[in-house]
């Protein structure tokens, strides 16, 4: 079921062009607030907020799944997706270069996705 979601999470977040897509595999770190992470970038707070969407219809449609939680959307720097097992983080640059996800996690396997232009 991760799987499923992590696929169509990725898909919405490649439809409205995000960019710098990263999978984090967690499930072998106990203190894991998730099984998953998805980190994506967006340029700017409109593109952000267009990601979040995507992200939310792919995965209803795809996976039957809506998100428990989504934080950030107010002022879309950093938007948040809970959908329990997978967590989704939709990020302006200049946000995930100063919170360096990528890094917190470093211990979990990551996959970098292929920007589509």
């Amino acid at each position: 079921m991760e799987n499923q979601i992590v696929d169509a999470v990725v898909r919405g977040i490649q439809e409205k062009k995000g960019f710098d897509i990263v999978t984090a595999d967690l499930r072998q770190i106990e203190t894991a607030p998730a099984q998953w992470f998805v980190i994506c970038s967006g340029n700017s707070p409109l593109q952000v907020d267009a990601v979040c969407d995507s992200v939310e219809e792919t995965v209803r449609k795809e996976a039957g799944e809506k998100p428990a939680a989504v934080a950030g959307r107010e002022n879309a720097q950093w938007v948040a997706m809970d959908y329990g097992t997978v967590m989704v983080h939709i990020m302006l640059p200049d946000a995930r270069e100063f919170y360096e996800l990528e890094e917190l996690w470093a211990e979990a396997p990551q996959t970098q996705i292929e920007n589509i232009n």
